[in-house]
Order: C-alpha cells, then structure tokens, then sequence
C-alpha cells in the first residue's frame, strides 16, 4: 500500500510514496536537473511533455500535464485552482495508488506535484517506466497487432471495466504491451465508477476509433472487424464473464 507523503513549501506542493523514495524534492520534476546530472534518457515533446529519466529508485516517467484543444492556446499548462486533491496531478497520483493496490497493471506512482499560482496551478506526475513496452499503436504499425493481442487488449480493458475503471482517453497509445503482459497507462481525468454498460461501451468504442484512425481498417472493414475487433471484443467479452461466474 502506498504510504503517501505531502510536503509543501513556497514553490508547491508534492505528494510522494515514501515506501518507493523517502524523499521527493522539486528537482525531481525538473528535466533540466536530470538532464544535468546526465540521467535524462529521452525528452518527448508536445502535449505529452514525457522524460525519461534515471532516478535513485530505477527508470522513471516524468510527465508535465499540458491542456489540449482550443483552450490551450489560451492556458496552456495552465489549470483552474479548485482544491489541493483536485488537481490533475494529485488526482491520478491517487488513482494509479489504488488501482495498484488492486493488483491491475498500470505504472506504480513514484510522485506528484502541484505549483499554485493565484487561481491557477501547473502539474507534473513521476510514475515508474514499465521497460521493454511497445504501445499498441507502435504494434499496429509494425504489423504486429494480430488476433491474439487484440483478444488479449480485450481482456485487458475487462479487467479494468470490472473494478469499475474509467479511463478518460482510451486509444492505442495508451496500451503498453509487453513480452509479458499488457498495461494501460495515461489516467489523467480517469475515475473509478459503478460498473455500467453505458460507459464501458463509450470506452471502447474511443479504442475502436483511435484503431481506425491509426490504419487498423486499411484492408477494410471486413478484415478489421475479423482480424482485430472480433478477437478483441470476444477478450473483452470473457473478461468480463469472469466477474459474472463469481
């Protein structure tokens, strides 16, 4: 269980598991600071704003939240202040920790900060790096997205839907596959929820679109449905009679 600690201080707030690192100081979501200690591994760019970096505890992720959409012209990184556990950062901080403590497979939360300024705050979020992933997306690309990863990737998202999870931008990018296993990462906005056909429908119907947009459907839609989408949502479909047949 995670054993979360807060500190704060005139530049801003940081929640950390002690049990991971017993101490987390604002230079840990510096890239510049890495980058100077020569530990700053890969820097992405974008909306994304992901480093890679090697901290004291392993290889880590360290995300800055950016806005999206027409609002982000305007804002930016830049979010409306509406309490300390409403934060993007803060919130899937806790998230993550739960759903860790229940056994499904998403990044460990090393860490998550806040700056607060005025009525506005920026976020950054330290999870540890599940090495050795491709994302779904990259499998597509490569051709190696067949019938039993997508029964798998079904499986997966039932796993999550039983527990009552929502993740609020579910796409190919955001499934990491392993050798071993596969996990869903990038919950910001995500929530845990009664379990109800509505949602969990909407969920998937998100990863079917980011399938299609990224060229899952090119030879059309006939082999896509029997290739990948079928497979997949009979994965789904077993997952979820797991929870049934308890």
């Amino acid at each position: 269980m995670t054993d979360a600690r807060i500190h704060s201080d005139a530049v801003g707030t940081i929640v950390f598991d002690a049990d991971l690192a017993p101490q987390v100081g604002h230079p840990w979501f510096d890239p510049d600071a890495w980058q100077r200690a020569s530990r700053l591994r890969a820097r992405g760019g974008g909306r994304a704003s992901a480093c890679f970096i090697d901290t004291p505890i392993g290889p880590c992720v360290l995300r800055h939240f950016h806005r999206g959409g027409m609002v982000a012209s305007l804002l930016g990184d830049r979010y409306l202040w509406n309490g300390r556990e409403r934060t993007r950062s803060f919130a899937e901080f806790r998230l993550l920790a739960r759903m860790h403590a229940l056994g499904l497979p998403v990044p460990e939360p090393v860490a998550a900060r806040y700056r607060r300024y005025g009525m506005y705050y920026t976020a950054d979020l330290l999870t540890r790096q599940i090495e050795g992933a491709d994302t779904l997306a990259t499998c597509l690309a490569e051709g190696r997205l067949d019938a039993a990863l997508a029964e798998r990737t079904g499986r997966l998202i039932a796993r999550f839907h039983r527990h009552g999870v929502w993740h609020a931008d579910l796409n190919a990018h955001n499934v990491l596959a392993t050798p071993e296993a596969l996990y869903l990462i990038d919950f910001d906005r995500g929530d845990m929820r009664r379990p109800a056909v509505g949602w969990q429908h909407a969920n998937l119907q998100r990863l079917r679109r980011s399938l299609i947009k990224l060229g899952a459907a090119r030879d059309g839609e006939e082999a896509f449905e029997r290739d990948v989408w079928n497979p997949l949502m009979h994965g789904y479909a077993s997952g979820m009679e797991q929870e049934t047949a308890k």
